[in-house]
């Protein structure tokens, strides 16, 4: 019997922050969700976010059939990436805008990832939480060197420099994934504003104390926002079917 998606997502301003700038998308009817954390500034990160939301709705309410789901991905980030060029380009006081994303697409039991920046990915399967995306920061990168431990990176002065997002360069330098789903999984898209908030551990914590995908994602806010909720939060989460 093939798999379907079913999505919730939910978004917070924290504690510390004035305005919100993530944006998210749960489409279930479309077989695919997005999450969005903006940088840039107040305004600038809000635009940035909203164009990349737009521009994966519409790569995705397309009908193509010669076009693959994986496909569909690298060209919803490939449009938002020029559309934000062009906005900053129109919009000198907003030069620098961008932003980190990532996007879920399922095809029955087959799921595709698009990354980029330190927004990520999790799947949660038979009680176990795994990170599927690898953070695109400068920390990240010291800890593949070896040159500090994750829990240094957590601390780390430099944690929020980012090498890759959306909207900054010409050329946009996209991790792409593949993978089988299977009925049960949950999967986890989050902004940073949760996972500098809370470790790995209490996140599955987190999911494994709810009952639904909505109050799953009211939880996992509601501890960041207790461990200090210093960023915009947001989360979605699908359930594969």
């Amino acid at each position: 019997m093939p798999l379907r998606m079913q999505c919730e997502g939910k978004t917070d301003v924290g504690l510390k922050r004035s305005n919100n700038e993530d944006a998210f998308t749960t489409r279930s009817d479309l077989g695919f969700c997005a999450v969005a954390d903006g940088m840039g500034g107040a305004a600038a990160g809000e635009v940035a976010s909203r164009i990349f939301m737009e521009a994966a709705a519409e790569v995705f309410t397309e009908t193509n059939p010669s076009e693959s789901r994986m496909e569909k991905v690298k060209r919803a980030f490939t449009l938002a990436n020029r559309r934000i060029l062009d906005h900053a380009a129109a919009h000198p006081d907003r030069a620098g805008m961008g932003c980190t994303a990532e996007i879920l697409a399922a095809n029955h039991d087959e799921i595709f990832i698009g990354h980029i920046g330190d927004s990520r990915t999790y799947r949660l399967r038979n009680g176990e939480l795994k990170q599927l995306t690898q953070d695109h920061s400068l920390v990240q990168e010291q800890i593949n060197k070896g040159l500090i431990s994750a829990a240094e990176a957590r601390t780390h002065s430099l944690r929020h420099v980012i090498l890759r997002a959306v909207g900054t360069k010409e050329t946009i330098e996209l991790d792409l994934l593949k993978g089988k789903a299977l009925a049960g999984d949950i999967f986890l898209l989050c902004s940073d504003g949760l996972t500098d908030m809370i470790d790995d551990h209490e996140i599955l914590k987190c999911m494994n104390a709810a009952d639904g995908l909505r109050p799953m994602a009211q939880k996992l806010i509601e501890h960041a926002k207790a461990a200090g909720g210093k960023d915009n939060i947001t989360v979605v989460l699908a359930r594969m079917e």
